[in-house]
């Protein structure tokens, strides 16, 4: 697995896989490793995907300072991937909590991306709120399934703040279009990738600047597709909308059917969206 240095010295890997231009990619969890992308769908027929291992992370190492799990502080470890490939600007990918460090690279590094490609993506370094009802209305979309009447009594109990010992595991049927014993064992293996102390530094106090963020983002000239799950309550569409809106040349799609892993619910819809905004067709 090709490993580069982090400018605190930090080895941090990535994986590479598929044909085409390159398409760096980040994971969410957050603190995941990005085995969990895979082909993304297929899409690896179309593009190089290089999918960047967080610090703490799969075969990326242990930093020496845990301080530096924090997002704004791992903004050098994508310019860092950026100038081992060898690029003088990256297509750029981010799932869920990775959006947050996709964010507050281009706010910061706007020269060096050429399209951003958001899928449902989380929301503190934009500063967007998500509300109970948000995610309680979109929840009732699943309404006919036979997990819901738990699940759902679960997300409410959430929202409220008295959440029960097993309530996430009783609202994950949420986050896929089918929950199904694939389903479980990808969520298993996720929880096993995830650096747990890594994620409960990533927002740490310092991490996100919403307001710097949203006012270097309305000038960006790049390119940015946001991609929904017409059923993911934990990036809500109607909020994602409002996302959006934060960028001068974006494009929104909402994946009909999908959770949080639109490119296992649907692969061929998402990949042809995918294709179609890398080719810019959209």
């Amino acid at each position: 697995m090709p490993i580069f240095t982090a400018p605190d010295g930090t080895r941090l890997a990535h994986h590479a896989a598929g044909d085409g231009p390159p398409l760096v990619c980040l994971p969410g969890g957050p603190m995941q490793s990005a085995a969990y992308l895979g082909d993304l769908g297929g899409l690896t027929a179309h593009r190089r995907l290089v999918g960047l291992d967080p610090r703490g992370t799969g075969a990326s190492a242990l930093p020496a300072d845990t301080a530096s799990y924090r997002c704004d502080r791992q903004v050098d470890d994508v310019e860092a991937l950026r100038a081992h490939l060898g690029l003088d600007r990256i297509d750029l990918l981010a799932h869920s909590a990775g959006a947050n460090l996709a964010l507050l690279y281009a706010a910061r590094h706007p020269e060096r991306v050429g399209r951003l490609l958001l899928i449902t993506p989380s929301v503190y370094a934009a500063g967007l709120e998500i509300t109970a009802e948000d995610r309680l209305a979109t929840a009732r979309l699943r309404s006919a399934q036979p997990w819901f009447a738990s699940g759902y009594a679960a997300l409410e109990a959430i929202t409220a703040g008295r959440a029960a010992a097993d309530s996430w595991q009783l609202v994950a049927p949420f986050f896929h279009a089918r929950w199904d014993e694939e389903a479980r064992e990808f969520d298993a293996a996720g929880e096993k990738e995830k650096n747990q102390e890594a994620a409960a530094a990533y927002a740490a106090d310092g991490a996100f600047h919403p307001a710097a963020t949203r006012r270097a983002l309305a000038s960006l000239p790049s390119p940015v597709l946001l991609l929904a799950g017409e059923a993911d309550l934990g990036a809500p569409p109607q909020v994602m909308r409002r996302f959006a809106e934060l960028f001068p040349n974006a494009e929104f799609v909402v994946q009909p059917g999908a959770g949080h892993f639109p490119w296992r619910d649907d692969p061929e819809r998402f990949v042809t969206a995918v294709k179609a905004f890398l080719h810019g067709e959209g």
